[in-house]
């Protein structure tokens, strides 16, 4: 199924009046935002001058997405994914570029992934399931709490580290007109309505507030630098 590009998700970086139609992703990991693999083949990495070249490229199973060969095309990619070609040695993370939009930068550490829990549930024998911001879901226990961040070992999924949501951490913005920008939780704000959470960011000096949903924990309160590479 195709969309029209001037419709796509703005985190589509893709001309948008050359060409009329634009692959859409297949329903997976990720929210509406995700991007097609053959997008990041074709129009990110290079890999490919033609859409049928990307999907042969695909096809193959030469690209892994977090450590996992990807053989669908339109396999959605999304925030803090690592697409890594084998072949050539090299592994990309996306991220964000100064207008929202999916970008792919060149990384080493790529065994590891960033994810946000947005949700627990108990299941089966009482044990806790974390539920993450791609619709990954993991045993854990009752020690993580919603808007935390875990570090991950991918592709087997262990648990490296946790990143507490709280004042201080080191956060990312996801979504509105400062995604990409990171900084320091100034201040979390329970809104006693039917409205979102705020949470105001110290970014550089500028007080950023934005709603809870669009703030991802990248390191701790004493880290300066993100714990993965985000090409900052």
């Amino acid at each position: 199924m195709h969309q029209k590009r001037l419709s796509a998700p703005k985190t589509y970086k893709v001309p948008r009046k050359i060409f009329k139609w634009v692959v859409k992703p297949s329903p997976g990991p990720h929210d509406g935002s995700a991007v097609p693999l053959l997008i990041v083949v074709r129009d990110y990495l290079k890999l490919a001058d033609s859409a049928r070249e990307a999907r042969r490229i695909i096809a193959s199973g030469e690209i892994l997405v977090d450590g996992i060969p990807r053989k669908d095309y339109k396999f959605p990619i999304g925030l803090f994914d690592v697409v890594k070609i084998p072949k050539l040695n090299k592994s990309y993370r996306i991220v964000f570029d100064e207008k929202g939009r999916f970008v792919p930068i060149e990384v080493e550490d790529d065994n590891l992934k960033l994810y946000k829990i947005v949700n627990k549930t108990t299941i089966r024998g009482g044990r806790i399931q974390l539920n993450l911001f791609d619709g990954t879901n993991i045993i854990g226990d009752n020690s993580y709490k919603t808007k935390d961040s875990i570090l991950l070992k991918i592709p087997d999924r262990v648990v490296v580290d946790r990143l507490p949501f709280e004042v201080g951490a080191l956060v990312m913005i996801t979504g509105g007109t400062h995604a990409g920008e990171i900084g320091k939780i100034k201040e979390y704000k329970v809104v006693r309505s039917s409205s979102p959470n705020l949470v105001t960011v110290d970014v550089g000096g500028r007080d950023i507030t934005t709603i809870v949903d669009y703030v991802f924990v990248v390191g701790k309160k004493e880290d300066k630098k993100p714990v993965i590479d985000l090409g900052v």
